[in-house]
C-alpha cells in the first residue's frame, strides 16, 4: 500500500531528481537513498515516485516496504515471496531470501521497484539489499547519514521547503477550505516554522480545526510559554495520515542517536544545542571545557550510589563523536570546516527537545550555555566571523531564556555581547543592548548589585561612542556617586569610573581640564593599585595623550616612551597593551616634528601586529590607517589617497560598510583625494559618506559633523564658495547647540564660515 498524496504535495527538485535517476529504465542509478531530518517529507517523495513509475508502466512489480526494522523487511519479503513463489510463510528468513534470489537478473523476469521506507538502522538491512540490475531499482528513505549508505546508492539529502514552496503549501491547504490568508502573513508563518514540511502541514490543519487567523496563530507560536504540542492537531486529526506530531517527532531519533558510541551524549548535547542559534553554532562552544563538565556530570549519574568510583571525563574528542552521532540521525547538520556555524538544528527540533523541561531544568541549561559561550569568547576577537556567530548565539539563549542570565547574577556573556557589538562598530545595538541589561538588572538584582552599577558602566562607555557625549557624562557621574556611596573612593570600580569621566572631558573638547583630573587619579591608582597595575599603566597612557591634545605633543611622545618601557617590562612585547602604546608613541612623534621617527614606528608596530593579531585584525587595519595617513600630512597624498584606497577595500571586506572604522576610511580617502587635486571628486565621496553616516550614526554624531564641515570645504574648494557658506552657517547652528560657543569644533566652523563668506563676496 503506497501512502496517499498529501493534500498540497509540491512539486520539489527532488521529484524531478529522482525522476531523472530513473530514466531509461533505471540503468543509471539503480538504487536511490533519500536522506534526511524527519518531518521533511522523504516518504511522500518516496510514494509520488512510486506512484508515478507504477502509472507509466515502467514497473511491473512494486512492493512498498515500511522498513522500520529488520524483521519488518523480513516480513514483507516473505509475504511476496508467498504471493509470488507460493513460499511457506513459516519460515520467514528462507522466503525472503528466495525472493532476493529471484529479484536477481533471469530471463523473463519483471521490472520491479523496491521501496524501503523509513530506515531506522543501516544495519537492519544487512544481507537484505535487493540486488542492483538494470531490470530493478530500489528506494530508500532513512533519516540517517551513514557513509555505508552510499555504498548501496546514490545519496539525495532532502531539506527543507523553499521559502515558495512553504508559502505555496500553506496557501493550497488553507485555500482547500476556502480560507484566504494575506500571502505575506503566509510567508511569514512559514518562515516561523523554519519550512518544514511536516511542521507546515500540522500547522495548516490546526488553523482549519480553530478558524484562527494566521497571524494570531504566528502570535502564539512566538509565545515561548506555550507548548508546540499546544499548537498543532490532536494525535487523532492529523493531515495526510500522518502518524505522528511534530512535537514527537524525533524521539525515536533522539533515542537511537544517544545509543551510538559514545552511548549517552547525542541527547544532553543536542538539548544543550537547542538552547542557542539554529542557524549556526561555533565547534567550541558544544565541545569546550563548559560543555565537557556539564556531559561529564551527566555520565556520572550511574555512580551516584558508588563512593569511590567515579565517571572518566568527557574528552573533547568524544563530544565530537556525539555530534557525529546526531549528525548521522539527521539531527543537526555538523559541517565542521564551516567553523563558525558549524552545527545548525532546525528550530522546531530546539521546540520539541526543551519543551518537556521544567523552568528549573532549563534555567540550568542556560547558564551552561552562557558558560559555554564565554569561554569560547576571546579576549581579543581576531576573527570577526566567530565573534559574529558568538553574538548570535547569545542573542538566541537570551530570547529562550533571559530571566535566568540574572539569576542568581548578571551573567557575564550579557556584557561580553554589549561590548563585541560595540567592538563590531554596532554602537546602536550596543547601546540598546546595554541598556535593557541594565534595566533588567536592576530589576532583578537592585540599584546597588555590582551588577547592575557594570551595566551603567558599560551602557554609559557606548553612549559616549555613540556619539552622545553629554548623555555619556550625565550617566557616568550619576554613576560615580553611586559607586562612591556603595564601593568607596578606592574601589576599583570607582576609579574607573573616575577615568571615563575624564576621557569624556577631554573629547569634550577640554584636554588640559582632562590631564588635571588624570593627574590626580593616577596619585590614587598609584597608591591604591600599585605602580604595574594595568589600570595605573593604562591611566598614565591617557594622561600623556591629554598632555598632546592640550598642546605638549614632545611631553606626549616622551611620556609614552618611558610607558613603552613598562610595557615591556610587565606585560610583554606582544600584550594588546604594549601594541596600543606603541601606536601612540608613534603617533605623538609625528605631532611633534619626527614624522620619520613615526612612520619607523609605525612600520615596525605594522609587522608585530601581522605576527600577533594577523592582516584582518582591526588593529592591524587601523596601523595601516595610521601609517597611510602619515603618508599624506608629510607631502604625499596622491600616495596616501592609493593606500587608503586598498585599506577601504579590507575594511569593507572584514568590516562591512556600516562600520565607523570603515566610514571613518572612506572621509580619509576624500581628504587626500582633494588634496591631491580633485576636489570635485573628494566633495562627491563625502556627499555619498554623508549619506550613509546619517543612517548608521544618526544626525548628531561628532563623525557626521565633521563630514559636513569637510564636505562644505571640498565644495568650496571645487568652486562653490557660496554653497560651502550655505552649509556652514546651518552646521554652526548645530554646533553652538550641541557643543557651545567656545568648543573648538565651534571656533573652527566659525573660522571657515567667514574665509567662504569672503570667497563668496559676502561682507
Amino acid at each position: 500500500m503506497i501512502p496517499r498524496r498529501a493534500g498540497s504535495f509540491q512539486d520539489r527538485a527532488e521529484v524531478r531528481q529522482l525522476r531523472s535517476a530513473a530514466e531509461g529504465g533505471g540503468t543509471t542509478v539503480p538504487c536511490q537513498v533519500l536522506a534526511g531530518m524527519g518531518g521533511v517529507g522523504k516518504t511522500q517523495l518516496a510514494a509520488d515516485h512510486a506512484r508515478r513509475a507504477w502509472a507509466d508502466g515502467q514497473v511491473d512489480l512494486l512492493v512498498w516496504i515500511t522498513a522500520a526494522t529488520r524483521q519488518a523487511v523480513i516480513d514483507a519479503y516473505s509475504r511476496a515471496a508467498a504471493d509470488i513463489l507460493h513460499t511457506d510463510p513459516a519460515d520467514p528468513e528462507r522466503a525472503a531470501q528466495a525472493f532476493l534470489a529471484w529479484l536477481e537478473p533471469a530471463p523473463g523476469r519483471p521490472r520491479w521497484l523496491i521501496v524501503l521506507d523509513d530506515v531506522a538502522d543501516p544495519g537492519d538491512l544487512r544481507d537484505l539489499w535487493p540486488p542492483a540490475h538494470p531490470r530493478g531499482r530500489t528506494l530508500v528513505t532513512t533519516r540517517r547519514r551513514d557513509a555505508a549508505l552510499a555504498t548501496h546508492g546514490r545519496l539525495v539529502p532532502v531539506g527543507l521547503f523553499t521559502p515558495a514552496e512553504a508559502t505555496a503549501h500553506l496557501h493550497q491547504a488553507l485555500a482547500a477550505q476556502g480560507r484566504d490568508e494575506p500571502e505575506p502573513n503566509l510567508a511569514a508563518l512559514a518562515e516561523d516554522l523554519g519550512h518544514l514540511p511536516l511542521a507546515l502541514s500540522q500547522a495548516a490543519a490546526y488553523l482549519i480545526d480553530t478558524h484562527i487567523t494566521v497571524a494570531r496563530y504566528r502570535a502564539r507560536l512566538a509565545d515561548r510559554a506555550r507548548h508546540l504540542a499546544d499548537l498543532l492537531p490532536e494525535p487523532g486529526a492529523l493531515p495526510d495520515d500522518q502518524a505522528t506530531a511534530a512535537a514527537v517527532a524525533w524521539s525515536l531519533s533522539v533515542d537511537r542517536a544517544d545509543e551510538l558510541r559514545p552511548a549517552g551524549l547525542a541527547r544532553p548535547l543536542l538539548q544543550l544545542a537547542a538552547m542557542l542559534d539554529p542557524n549556526g553554532i561555533p565547534d567550541e562552544v558544544l565541545t569546550g571545557e563548559p560543555a565537557l563538565m556539564y556531559l561529564t556530570a551527566l555520565r556520572a549519574f550511574p555512580y551516584r550510589d558508588s563512593p569511590t568510583a567515579a565517571p572518566p571525563k568527557v574528552t573533547e574528542e568524544e563530544a565530537t563523536g556525539a555530534l557525529r552521532a546526531l549528525q548521522r540521525l539527521s539531527l543537526i547538520d555538523h559541517s565542521p570546516a564551516e567553523a563558525h556555524q558549524a552545527v545548525r538544528v532546525h528550530q522546531i527540533v530546539q521546540r520539541a527537545i526543551l519543551d518537556p523541561f521544567s523552568p528549573a531544568r532549563r534555567d540550568l541549561l542556560t547558564r551552561i550555555a552562557a558558560n559555554a559561550l564565554t569561554a569560547a569568547w576571546p579576549d581579543t576577537e581576531r576573527d570577526t566571523g566567530l565573534a559574529s556567530a558568538l553574538r548570535a548565539n547569545t542573542t538566541a539563549l537570551i530570547a529562550h531564556a533571559e530571566g535566568a542570565l540574572y539569576r542568581p547574577d548578571a551573567h557575564a556573556v550579557l556584557h561580553r555581547l554589549g561590548q563585541s557589538l560595540g567592538y563590531a562598530g554596532q554602537v546602536a545595538a550596543a547601546v540598546q543592548h546595554l541598556q535593557q541589561v541594565t534595566n533588567t538588572a536592576n530589576h532583578c538584582l537592585g540599584p546597588d548589585h555590582p551588577d547592575t552599577l557594570a551595566s551603567r558602566s558599560n551602557l554609559a562607555l557606548w553612549r559616549g561612542e555613540a556619539g552622545d557625549t553629554a548623555g555619556a557624562a550625565d550617566e557616568g557621574a550619576a554613576l560615580l556617586a553611586d559607586r562612591l556611596k556603595v564601593l568607596g573612593p578606592d574601589h576599583p570600580d570607582t576609579l574607573t569610573t573616575r577615568s571615563f569621566l575624564a576621557r569624556l572631558r577631554a573629547r569634550a573638547g577640554d584636554p588640559a581640564g582632562a590631564a588635571e583630573e588624570g593627574v590626580a587619579l593616577l596619585e590614587d591608582y598609584l597608591r591604591v593599585l600599585g605602580r604595574d597595575h594595568p589600570h595605573t599603566l593604562t591611566t598614565r597612557n591617557n594622561l600623556a595623550i591629554w598632555l598632546g591634545e592640550a598642546g605638549d605633543p614632545a611631553g606626549a611622545a616622551a611620556a609614552l616612551a618611558a610607558l613603552v618601557e613598562d610595557h615591556l617590562r610587565v606585560l610583554g612585547p606582544d600584550h594588546p597593551n604594549t601594541l596600543s602604546t606603541r601606536n601612540n608613541l608613534a603617533g605623538w612623534r609625528g605631532s611633534s616634528g619626527d614624522p620619520a621617527g613615526a612612520a619607523a614606528e609605525f612600520t615596525a608596530l605594522l609587522k608585530d601586529h601581522l605576527r600577533v593579531l594577523g592582516p584582518d585584525h582591526p588593529i592591524t587595519l587601523a596601523t595601516r590607517f595610521n601609517l597611510s595617513h602619515l603618508r599624506g600630512k608629510t607631502g604625499d597624498p596622491a600616495g596616501a589617497a592609493d593606500e587608503t584606497a586598498d585599506l577601504l577595500e579590507d575594511r569593507l571586506r572584514v568590516l562591512g560598510a556600516d562600520h565607523p572604522d570603515t566610514l571613518d576610511t572612506r572621509a580619509v580617502l576624500a581628504r587626500w583625494q582633494g588634496e591631491a587635486g580633485n576636489p570635485a571628486k573628494a566633495a562627491s565621496a563625502l556627499a555619498a559618506l554623508l549619506d550613509d553616516q546619517l543612517r548608521v550614526l544618526g544626525p548628531h554624531h561628532p563623525a557626521t559633523l565633521v563630514s559636513r564641515s569637510n564636505l562644505a570645504f571640498w565644495r568650496g574648494a571645487s568652486g562653490n564658495a557660496t554653497g560651502a557658506a550655505a552649509e556652514l552657517t546651518v552646521l554652526l547652528q548645530d554646533y553652538l547647540r550641541a557643543l557651545g560657543p567656545h568648543h573648538r569644533a565651534t571656533l573652527t566652523t566659525r573660522a571657515n564660515l567667514a574665509h567662504w563668506r569672503r570667497e563668496a563676496g559676502e561682507r
